[in-house]
């Protein structure tokens, strides 16, 4: 799918890097869009002690139906800008997952308060 396809990179053994741009002490924690090359979360947590990445990795975990230990960031740890390694999720799912979460912000896994 064209809308999410820039977001993503897969990798030789089919796990999937997500693009993912972050604003943490969001008042509620969501999947909102895109942001450039990235898709765009919100997250209650703050960024401190690793709360807001924990965050992120269980949204995501929660959102493509895999367990926490299968959802990874690879690189911006301490950055909004981050890579998160996902395994156990097909581009399929993915771009289906995304769209549900951002059209219907209502929707399962779209947000949690």
């Amino acid at each position: 799918m064209v809308r999410w396809s820039g977001c993503y990179e897969v990798q030789r053994d089919d796990a999937v890097v997500l693009h993912v741009h972050v604003q943490p002490s969001a008042g509620r924690t969501a999947v909102v869009g895109r942001h450039g090359d990235a898709v765009k979360v919100r997250v209650a947590a703050p960024p401190v002690d690793d709360r807001a990445n924990t965050a992120v990795v269980e949204l995501l975990a929660e959102l493509f139906g895999v367990k926490p230990a299968a959802v990874e960031v690879v690189g911006g740890g301490r950055s909004r800008a981050k890579r998160v390694r996902l395994t156990g999720v097909d581009v399929e799912t993915l771009d289906a997952r995304l769209d549900a979460a951002v059209d219907d912000q209502g929707g399962p896994r779209a947000a949690r308060h």
